[in-house]
């Protein structure tokens, strides 16, 4: 069965702030998260949890690391999971360790660099069933930017059992646009990075309701759109934006 993206963290340099941003833009509830070792907010769309906003850590801060949302992959055990990873040519950043009562996580990147989280969740973790990704306040599309999507395909297939759904013809300036199968509520894509990205990375797409409208509030709440908003293949409509702490992310809906 292939694993998919389950849960989502944005790590910044002013929790408060990108709170107040994202309940405005977005439209989720900020709720702290009890009994946690550091603090940590879960923001919800209507009473689900879709992810989590934290400081980012002191040393990793140090590495350089500038705000950024990243992504969990589910795995039914993080341990295996991490060492097959990393025996495919993938990278361990933090060996697996345990969240009590949330459960047991990696960071980790792919063999083009592109940073994420394996996670085994806890069975005290509330038990959150995948909805349509396109209902508002959840993440409608997830996209990989990388220096070579098809070993980058190759790698998620043989550790995560994705499959190749469509290709789209981008045009000479960006190549393949490739969908793929996860098993998950949200799309996946992914192609080649433009060569203004230096790195290979993950980006990722809140579902909203009316495009126009959501652009209108990502600028009233101090944040700058770098694409869009425009309309995709398949007829949704996207734009690329960068919160005011400097973390990038996309926004999708159905409607313009």
């Amino acid at each position: 069965m292939a694993q998919s993206f389950f849960w989502y963290e944005l790590m910044t340099t002013d929790t408060k702030a990108a709170e107040a941003f994202y309940t405005e833009v977005v439209g989720w509830k900020a709720e702290a998260f009890p009994g946690a070792e550091m603090e940590y907010t879960v923001m919800n769309a209507g009473d689900r949890g879709v992810g989590g906003v934290m400081l980012i850590p002191d040393e990793v801060k140090a590495m350089g690391t500038p705000p950024m949302w990243l992504g969990y992959i589910y795995a039914a055990d993080t341990d295996a999971a991490t060492d097959a990873m990393k025996k495919a040519g993938g990278a361990v950043h933090q060996p697996p360790r345990d969240i009590p009562s949330v459960g047991r996580f990696s960071v980790v990147a792919d063999p083009q660099g592109a940073t994420f989280y394996i996670m085994t969740p806890s069975p005290q973790a509330p038990d959150q069933p995948p909805l349509d990704g396109m209902t508002p306040g959840h993440i409608g599309w997830n996209e990989l930017m990388t220096t070579d999507w098809q070993k980058a395909f190759d790698f998620y297939a043989s550790q995560f059992g994705w499959t190749k759904d469509q290709a789209v013809d981008m045009g000479p300036e960006y190549g393949t646009y490739q969908t793929v199968k996860t098993g998950g509520s949200a799309g996946v894509g992914m192609m080649n990075k433009p060569p203004h990205l230096p790195v290979a990375v993950w980006g990722f797409y809140f579902a909203v309701d009316g495009i126009d409208a959501a652009a209108e509030r990502v600028k009233s709440a101090g944040g700058t759109i770098t694409m869009g908003p425009m309309q995709v293949p398949g007829g949704q409509w996207t734009l690329n934006a960068i919160d005011p702490q400097g973390a990038h992310f996309g926004l999708v809906s159905n409607t313009q």
